[in-house]
């Protein structure tokens, strides 16, 4: 794991690969989860054996916005900044869905810090580059700029 405790710390290592965190299976429960969170229960996530026979990809697979809500758990693995008075999540550029996870898949996430700026405030805006991985496959699941704003 990665620890930064200042900007300057943050600033020099713009450009790097942060790290990868550990693999993460995708199951049926954390699918049907998400679903009852955000009311999206449409077949090819939650409905196993229709997706088996149906659905193109021969399984169910998770939400993408699931995929996208597990950046903040896994970078947790992969880097963290102390000393910090208030960390936002402040959006995200450039997501793209390239692969679906199917239930039962392992994701994990790989991030390189892309740039850190100062913006109004006396805070930091950091974009980081996330690439959430599928064990076995060539292509990832998404890959995602993301912008976090900091203040020291």
């Amino acid at each position: 794991m990665r620890t930064f405790t200042s900007p300057e710390q943050l600033k020099a290592a713009v450009g790097e690969d942060l790290g990868t965190s550990d693999w993460l299976q995708i199951t049926q429960e954390r699918v049907n989860t998400f679903a009852d969170a955000t009311g999206d229960h449409q077949w090819i996530h939650v409905d196993v054996e229709r997706a088996k026979k149906e659905s193109p990809f021969g399984a169910p697979v998770a939400h993408g916005y699931l995929s996208l809500s597990l950046i903040p758990l896994l970078n947790q693995q992969i880097y963290v900044i102390e000393n910090v008075k208030l960390g936002i999540n402040y959006g995200s550029d450039k997501v793209r869905f390239i692969n679906p996870v199917k239930v039962g898949a392992h994701v994990r996430l790989q991030t390189t810090l892309t740039s850190v700026e100062e913006v109004s405030g006396g805070a930091l805006q950091i974009v980081a580059t996330a690439t959430l991985e599928i064990e076995g496959e060539t292509k990832p699941a998404l890959v995602s700029a993301t912008i976090t704003r900091v203040v020291f």
